[in-house]
């Protein structure tokens, strides 16, 4: 029966014996929990398991506590992590993928421990007494009937939204801590739903991971419910009306989004080069000369097209030497376009004439139709341990971790570069900038028309590193009105409209996203007048701030209550 409260009387004692196997084998359903979590985002995208792996994640450490918690969601998240970036062996290099990849795992894994440490209910008195005696089944029975299931109905609300917000937090710090990775946030997984996604102009990704684990923990109390009081069939409706509701308004806003029309302006016609070279070949000296004759192959055919702007991705150019640069002014006049492409470059900072000392940047290069250099971008944010070694002066050991053997140095801040036929403004990135929700929205002019991102996946063979990178990356033309163009050496080399669709990609001969070749795209740019502002870009990272702030305030009251009802529980469970 239900309470006045809100909560629920006893009910008959109900037998569910298909739960039975799974609560008695909690770390084998926390592993499954997180490999389901993997199997939500590329290659499976199996996109409707993210809306229960973060219930299935945090059920068996219900009325657990403390560092078994801890323990049940450290497993979860090692299972996820190892599964979702098996790619990090497919580094061509000798032992060092293997170390990365474990150690890599290892580190992510803390945070959904974290999250089921913090959000678990400890055991209470009815769970206190049912370790004092009784079977196995009723211990599991009892324990999923206490905490949070007990509540009233505002109070397991209260906590459902405090779970989806405490996620967020920890995405949040997974993507700042140690120079951030927030690759693959739980939304991420959402990306071929274009209703769902579009709230991301508003909250950015942060607000559709809310709405997932919000979802998903209602369900949990949904089940718990008809668990508790069986006898009552619509005991589950009140759990998730409030998401429930919340979703289908957020599909409407969605929709809305989607039909909404804007007068067009320039257009403009891109070339990008997809050189798919591996990147043993990139290390490889020897093979300079056959991959920029492959690359000026590829341009060539490319520029029949006649395109306004030519794009080579991140490390295509073997090395900027007076050789490749004649060739690449050569191709530039012949064929009167623009040409924005990637290279290593350098400035001395001392040594003498025999010995210079340089810093080395990762950077991005705009020419104009005669050849004439106009500007340049050098890349801000570097891959820990692919780009740099840090700590490296007092830690030389770390290097042993990397397949580098120098290293670059973070750029400045923004670049804006502005083509003049047609009149676009572009926003340059590099590698995985554009999977940083704040870097990018940083970046952007209040004139900018474009995004794009030159990166480099050919580290990771023919994986799911690519499209995990791409689909993350889309959410950036979402967030803030502006289409994005990545070219890639090997991967995802696409035009992102505004609203998230993948209006052009390049696929190869066996219809995969990897091989060689070249995309020629007709971007219809907005009126300048008439080029919306979205509310994310307006307000940045609004949502994801109050979500942390609600989750470290619950957070340290829950601590509290542990600290405060630790002996008063333990002199329960030990019967005294």
């Amino acid at each position: 029966m239900i309470a006045p409260g809100g909560g629920f009387s006893q009910a008959p004692a109900v037998t569910f014996s298909w739960i039975k196997p799974l609560c008695t084998r909690r770390f084998a359903l926390a592993v499954a929990a997180g490999l389901c979590l993997a199997a939500a985002f590329p290659k499976l995208s199996l996109a409707g398991l993210a809306w229960i792996a973060p219930a299935l994640l945090l059920l068996p450490a219900w009325g657990r506590g403390g560092g078994e918690a801890f323990r049940i969601g450290y497993a979860g998240g090692l299972a996820c992590n190892l599964a979702a970036y098996y790619w990090l062996l497919l580094i061509p290099v000798t032992g060092t993928p293997i170390l990365g990849w474990i150690a890599l795992s290892m580190y992510l894994a803390l945070y959904p421990a974290v999250w089921v440490w913090l959000l678990a209910p400890p055991p209470d008195s009815a769970s206190a007494n049912a370790v004092a005696g009784g079977s196995g089944w009723s211990r599991t029975t009892e324990r999923l009937q206490s905490g949070p299931a007990a509540w009233p109905w505002s109070r397991r609300s209260l906590w459902a939204a405090y779970g989806a917000a405490l996620w967020v937090a920890l995405e949040m710090l997974r993507g700042w801590f140690l120079s951030g990775l927030p690759w693959d946030p739980l939304g991420a997984s959402q990306f071929r739903l274009l209703p769902l996604i579009q709230i991301s102009s508003v909250t950015g990704v942060a607000g559709l991971s809310f709405l997932i684990v919000w979802t998903s923990l209602s369900l949990l109390l949904a089940g718990l419910a008809i668990l508790r009081a069986p006898g009552i069939r619509a005991a589950w409706v009140g759990e998730i009306i409030l998401p429930f509701g919340v979703v289908a308004a957020v599909f409407a806003f969605g929709n809305h989004r989607l039909a909404q029309t804007f007068r067009s302006g320039a257009l403009l016609k891109v070339a990008c080069i997809q050189p798919s070279i591996p990147q043993a070949m990139i290390w490889d000296s020897r093979e300079s000369s056959n991959r920029f004759t492959q690359l000026l192959a590829l341009s060539r055919r490319a520029l029949a097209k006649k395109p306004d702007l030519l794009v080579w991705p991140e490390a295509a150019l073997p090395s900027f030497d007076p050789q490749s640069f004649a060739a690449i002014t050569n191709l530039i006049r012949e064929h009167r376009v623009w040409m924005l492409f990637g290279a290593d470059d350098a400035d001395q900072i001392g040594g003498s004439l025999d010995k210079p000392e340089y810093r080395f940047f990762n950077s991005a290069f705009l020419f104009d139709p005669d050849a004439r250099y106009i500007a340049s971008y050098r890349k801000r944010k570097l891959v820990i341990f692919g780009e740099y070694v840090p700590l490296s002066r007092w830690l030389p050991f770390l290097k042993y971790f990397t397949p580098i053997e120098g290293g670059f140095t973070p750029g400045p801040g923004p670049a804006s570069f502005t083509i003049t036929d047609p009149l676009v403004r572009l926003c340059p990135l590099i590698c995985f900038e554009d999977i940083f929700p704040g870097l990018v929205r940083c970046s952007l002019a209040d004139d900018t028309d474009l995004l794009v991102n030159l990166t480099n996946n050919g580290w990771f063979g023919e994986s799911a590193a690519q499209w995990q990178h791409a689909v993350t990356a889309i959410f950036r033309a979402v967030e803030n009105g502006v289409p994005l163009l990545r070219c890639a050496n090997n991967g995802l080399t696409c035009l992102v409209d505004r609203q998230g669709r993948i209006a052009e990609a390049i696929t190869d001969e066996r219809d995969t996203i990897y091989g060689p070749g070249f995309m020629v795209a007709n971007i219809r740019l907005l009126a300048p007048d008439d080029t919306p502002r979205t509310f994310y870009r307006q307000h940045g990272e609004w949502f994801a701030g109050g979500c942390v702030a609600l989750a470290v305030a619950g957070a340290a009251q829950n601590l509290r209550r542990r600290k405060a009802g630790g002996g008063e529980e333990g002199r329960k469970i030990a019967g005294k």
